[in-house]
């Protein structure tokens, strides 16, 4: 397939964050993130017992038993987590890593004695969701972690060849299913729920809130609809070949990302130009690049 951007507006040219400043930036991000994380935990999932997954829901089952803080439980496993996958991963940790590992149980330590803001269990497994999605969020775009059984995933990935995205949930599901028969079935639920809401959250912090839209246009009026849209909606645009699937004819594709505000602004542009146009709009998850959000 043969592919032509074209695009009238000049090139910005956008330099990028010296080393220092980025370094400065994903630490404090990681140390922000894990702050928020470990409120969360505290008065929230662990002032009602609320075992959403990972080895913060390990030390909540360990508390319930033992009487140990969860603080002691996760530097517990996460310290020789971090050992073992240094020595067999090598330095694709990275110290952030050790940061997040180190500091997450301290910043749990030191918020222990806070008081739950709410006695509703299903309002704190939602607020907990919120706010341990919204710290993970912020570590995982400073290319962090906070450890735990994501570790344990990477190295059953690496070993195993299981994918990643399958042994993350697979290990949160069975401390769930644990907290379900050690704690009640109802406290499953709830845990459930906070895992939902931790994902979607992790997921609005990572791609942003404002959802693009793309275009493709398929007309007989390709060079009018790529005037059309340069000058009078001014964005740019990529030109693709494509041929129909059932008469065999060369047409030319238009394909063009724009914001939620120009879809109108673009279906009247089409119609005034081909009413006949074979035109797709679809929601794009994260853009980047002239025009949208820059790299990071």
């Amino acid at each position: 397939m043969n592919v032509r951007k074209v695009d009238k507006r000049n090139e910005r040219i956008v330099k990028p964050l010296h080393p220092v400043l980025l370094g400065i930036i994903e630490y404090t991000l990681v140390i922000i993130g894990s702050f928020s994380i470990a409120v969360s935990f505290n008065i929230f999932m662990l002032a009602h017992q609320i075992a959403s997954g990972g080895v913060s829901g390990i030390s909540i089952l360990v508390q319930h038993f033992t009487g140990i803080q969860p603080a002691y439980t996760q530097w517990i496993i996460n310290i020789p987590l971090f050992i073992i996958g240094v020595m067999l991963v090598g330095k694709n940790f990275g110290l952030k890593v050790l940061v997040g590992t180190f500091i997450l149980p301290l910043f749990i330590l030191l918020t222990k004695d806070w008081p739950t803001p709410t006695d509703n269990p299903l309002l704190a497994s939602i607020y907990g969701g919120l706010g341990i999605g919204l710290g993970l969020g912020l570590v995982y775009r400073a290319r962090g972690s906070t450890g735990g059984l994501d570790l344990v995933a990477q190295l059953i990935n690496r070993f195993t060849g299981l994918s990643y995205h399958l042994a993350v949930p697979m290990l949160d599901g069975i401390v769930i299913l644990c907290a379900g028969f050690f704690l009640s079935p109802e406290k499953a639920l709830y845990a459930l729920i906070g895992l939902f809401v931790t994902s979607k959250t992790i997921d609005a912090i990572q791609t942003g809130f404002n959802v693009s839209k793309v275009a493709f246009i398929i007309s007989n009026e390709a060079e009018k609809l790529q005037q059309a849209i340069l000058n009078d909606l001014d964005r740019g645009l990529t030109e693709l070949d494509g041929r129909g699937g059932f008469t065999g004819e060369e047409r030319k594709i238009l394909m063009v990302v724009l914001s939620q505000t120009e879809v109108s602004k673009l279906k009247v542009l089409v119609k005034m130009v081909d009413p006949s146009a074979f035109v797709i709009i679809s929601d794009t998850k994260e853009v980047l690049g002239e025009g949208f959000k820059l790299h990071t």
